[in-house]
């Protein structure tokens, strides 16, 4: 994003402080004046000398530092975007609570520049009330959230509470200071995000390893720039974003997703269909169980096609609306881009979004890379970069789109 911004970076005691590091490095390298603001836990974890060489800023350690200058003050006026990562259970609920004993907390406080919050600390503490109760009151005061992620934290311990990765965090920051404009104001729009499970019997399903962050990233930059967007959500890997002019349909199945999709299609200006939905189901769910003693030497299933959401959204046309389909494939170069032009041939969406996928590409990765498809068949764009980069690449396409359908 052009321009440079005054950006403080706020680390709080967490093991993930280390990742952060790598935040105020690219934001450094980009151009953008960093302060770093540590609370003294986070300073166990990475010290003093890193932060000053890092950010090429002195760091601010008490509030009795330049007290001459007011710094807290003077630093938030200047600031651009805030950011806390990462944000400890603790410090979130100081954040929540307007504490101000501490230079991170009475900068955050005395700023009216956007906030944003990496979460990151042990899946209890995450799930606890008290955490979700605060991060409630810093959605309500528009702060943005990023993550946390789901995987592998310290110990043998995974699950929700991993820091979302240094150039996620970098985009939304960005993005915060420097917003898009409102150039979907005015529009509803539906986004289908994650995968769907297809129950085999009443413990397993047949499903995919789809994450669900680029839907939920399209639907995020659709909302951040003005549009009321419902998201209809599968299988999710990441915590699922609130908030005023979203709408959530958790959904499970493919049935259920092609059910909900093609309810909110019917009164969408756009639609987009960035779910990994299974092609194909198991004819008939078992009862119970079944039992491995049971199965002999292997086991046969019957898959039969499962509902096809994009064909039945495009069957019930209305008129003006875009609808923009996915298409992920294991191919690549020319290979790839003949298979999303198959697949528009097949189902004639107005963009087709084609990427490659495979056993380390795209699924559960915060970044993606992202062929555009126009109607006919042509490149329309080339979008690489974070999910939300990769979102918002979208959107300027359906918006130059929209801008040549009403010439």
């Amino acid at each position: 994003m052009a321009g440079t911004h005054t950006v403080v970076v706020g680390v709080s005691g967490g093991i993930a402080a280390y990742k952060a590091v790598q935040v105020v490095r690219s934001l450094v390298l980009a151009g953008h004046d960093v302060h770093v603001l540590p609370t003294a836990a986070a300073l166990r974890f990475v010290g003093l000398a890193t932060w000053e060489a890092i950010s090429r800023n002195p760091v601010r350690t008490d509030v009795w530092d330049d007290v001459s200058t007011v710094a807290h003050v003077d630093l938030g006026r200047r600031a651009d975007a805030i950011v806390v990562a990462p944000a400890t259970a603790h410090t979130l609920s100081r954040l929540a609570a307007g504490a101000a004993d501490d230079p991170l907390t009475v900068t955050a406080l005395a700023s009216t520049a956007p906030l944003v919050v990496a979460p990151a600390m042990h899946p209890a503490m995450w799930r606890h009330p008290a955490t979700q109760h605060s991060m409630t009151l810093l959605r309500e005061r528009g702060a943005t959230v990023v993550g946390p992620a789901d995987g592998p934290l310290t110990g043998d311990d995974s699950g929700p509470g991993r820091m979302s990765e240094p150039a996620e965090i970098v985009a939304a920051v960005l993005d915060a200071a420097a917003p898009r404009p409102h150039d979907l104001a005015g529009l509803s729009v539906l986004v289908t995000a994650g995968g769907t499970r297809e129950p085999l019997d009443p413990v397993r399903f047949l499903g995919n390893r789809s994450s669900g962050r680029q839907g939920i990233a399209i639907a995020e930059a659709a909302r951040a720039r003005g549009a009321d967007a419902t998201l209809v959500a599968g299988h999710v890997e990441v915590p699922l974003p609130t908030g005023e002019r979203l709408e959530v349909v958790r959904v499970s199945t493919a049935d259920e997703l092609a059910t909900a999709a093609v309810d909110a299609a019917a009164t969408a200006d756009v639609a987009v269909m960035a779910a990994a939905v299974a092609d194909f189901r198991l004819a008939q769910p078992l009862e119970q169980k079944i039992k491995k003693d049971a199965a002999g030497d292997g086991l046969t299933l019957q898959l039969v096609p499962a509902r096809d959401t994009l064909a039945e959204v495009l069957a019930a046309p209305v008129a003006g609306r875009v609808v923009v389909g996915f298409a992920a494939e294991t191919a690549t170069g020319e290979e790839l881009l003949a298979a999303g032009r198959a697949k528009l041939a097949r189902k004639p969406v107005d963009l087709l979004a084609v990427n490659r996928v495979g056993w380390t590409e795209t699924f559960g990765a915060a970044t993606n890379a992202v062929s555009l498809l126009a109607a006919d068949g042509t490149l329309a764009a080339e979008l690489a970069g974070t999910k939300r980069e990769v979102a918002d690449g979208l959107w300027d396409a359906v918006v130059r789109l929209r801008d040549h359908r009403a010439v």
